[in-house]
């Protein structure tokens, strides 16, 4: 794969890299299947309203949200054991939501975990959650456990600093830290991780001894790698690039079979809404009618990638055509800049009244081919209508710390991974802005700060109707596309180069990766 995640720990940060890394070495409760259907992974049963494992109830007065409304919801976990023989137990559960739910933890986000009011623990593996509302995702619950017996001693010496003395990054071979089917023998930074079968995993057993990631992370490189036979395999999610896998199809197809897969892959362009040339919507709308992503498109992926209108796709049920649309439009885009006071031309770039330039910086992450093409198109584009962009490639693991400590400086590109009807609080609502005070948890990088967003968010995750759940989504997917505080760019098309020996690969399009049931992988001659 292409990237190095910047900590193992699996809820300090959000990288793709570390996922997949994760889903092979634990299970969440539970996960979206690849046909999107939500199953239970490290639960026995999925527990719903209709067989009376999850129930409405009124919250007591004493506790945060009393005397209101509020969800039980009756978990059993699987018999499972850490690599070290301990038992997986609702100690580590109480645990996981100790570290998500404290604000010096640092978590990628708190808020799911905060929701957990109270935990009621019946046995070892048998408890009952508590949470603060009614939502219609109540039995999402997609973290991955901590291991307690492990992490608890390194936790509750010194909360604020437990993301820099993690097990998982100072000792991340030990084996207790891994209760699916395979654990971690050997990281070498930017290199390559190794995993060998967890003798401890009570599931399915898996087809092979041993696995080894290589970190390859310029995508041709991979590529040349993979035809070398270097390499068996690319991984799907976080490999070859959309304009790499047609042009290899063509190439190569009696060796590999290539699965398009539509995905819930959302790039975009993260804007820092704190940097005062931005902060006006009028430039960002410009900015969005001056990048033609038709074009782009056509050119880069044969038009595989469909252009994204917001961050709901048009595969989610709850995407709305009604949300404005932007096209190519350079003529609107130069109306709405001199609106905006950037209307004195010199050398081509756009001054305001105070003759500050209107000159952007565009991180992306460095060794990501098409990336780094669509960045130079883009840049040439807004050129066209007086914007000068300055391109910034950095190493995947740098420019996502400066996108989660929100110092980068005007524009960030790269992808959500999502998950189907999932509601986008953790990147659009104002209590999910990253910030010293709140160990910069949350992954609203822009700084976007809405009330009516805010009020659309909190309303659709509480509403149990299909319906009015979807007008909720409308509302919010309207507010993101006049407000802008990301410019929605493509949803991308994952290219699974497959070699036809190997079987089992299921490709999902959502942040449930193919790696989850990597058990079920094998290699046929």
């Amino acid at each position: 794969m292409t990237q190095t995640p910047g900590t193992w720990n699996p809820l300090i940060n959000s990288m793709l890299a570390k996922s997949l890394i994760a889903n092979m070495t634990a299970r969440p409760l539970t996960a979206y299947d690849a046909d999107w259907k939500l199953v239970c992974l490290a639960c026995t049963e999925l527990p719903t309203l209709q067989n009376g494992k999850a129930r409405v109830i009124d919250l007591p007065n004493d506790v945060k949200g009393g005397g209101k409304k509020g969800m039980e919801i009756d978990v059993e976990l699987r018999d499972l054991r850490w690599g070290d023989g301990t038992p997986v137990s609702a100690k580590d559960v109480v645990f996981t939501l100790e570290v998500g739910r404290h604000p010096l933890s640092g978590v990628a986000s708190s808020e799911g975990y905060k929701r957990v009011i109270k935990l009621d623990v019946k046995d070892d593996r048998r408890f009952t959650m508590t949470i603060d509302r009614i939502t219609f995702d109540y039995n999402s619950i997609g973290f991955l456990l901590l291991p307690a017996h492990i992490e608890k001693p390194i936790f509750d010496a010194n909360p604020a600093e437990y993301r820099n003395r993690t097990a998982y990054d100072t000792n991340s071979t030990n084996p207790g830290l891994a209760f699916g089917p395979y654990r971690i023998v050997e990281i070498v930074p930017g290199s390559r991780v190794v995993l060998e079968q967890n003798p401890t995993w009570t599931g399915q057993k898996p087809h092979f001894k041993r696995i080894v990631v290589k970190i390859i992370e310029s995508t041709a490189a991979l590529e040349a790698n993979l035809l070398s036979g270097n390499v068996d395999y690319v991984l799907g999610e976080l490999g070859l690039s959309l304009d790499q896998a047609i042009a290899f199809e063509k190439r190569h197809k009696e060796r590999y079979n290539v699965v398009y897969k539509p995905a819930l892959i959302y790039e975009h362009i993260d804007v820092n809404l704190d940097n005062k040339l931005l902060g006006d919507r009028r430039v960002r709308q410009a900015m969005l009618l001056a990048i033609d992503r038709k074009a782009i498109s056509e050119k880069l992926f044969e038009g595989k990638q469909p252009i994204a209108h917001g961050g709901i796709s048009v595969l989610d049920p709850m995407f709305s055509p009604a949300a404005r649309q932007y096209g190519y439009d350079p003529a609107a885009a130069r109306k709405l800049l001199d609106e905006a006071g950037f209307a004195t031309l010199k050398n081509g770039v756009r001054h305001n009244a105070a003759d500050e330039r209107l000159s952007i910086e565009l991180g992306t992450t460095a060794g990501n081919r098409v990336r780094e093409l669509v960045a130079q198109v883009m840049q040439s584009q807004l050129r066209q209508v007086g914007i000068e962009v300055r391109l910034k490639a950095e190493p995947p693991r740098i420019f996502f710390e400066a996108m989660g400590r929100r110092t980068f400086s005007g524009l960030g590109m790269y992808a959500w991974v999502q998950r189907p009807e999932g509601v986008p609080r953790s990147s659009l609502h104002s209590k999910e802005i990253p910030s010293a005070a709140n160990a910069w948890s949350g992954q609203n990088y822009p700084g976007y700060a809405n009330p009516e967003m805010d009020k659309a968010l909190d309303a659709a995750e509480r509403e149990l109707d299909v319906d009015k759940r979807r007008t909720l989504f409308a509302e919010i997917q309207r507010l993101a596309a006049d407000d802008l505080p990301s410019l929605p760019l493509f949803f991308r098309v994952d290219p699974f180069v497959i070699p036809k020996p190997l079987k089992g690969v299921t490709p999902t399009g959502t942040l449930n990766s193919s790696t989850l049931w990597i058990e079920q992988w094998r290699w046929e001659n």
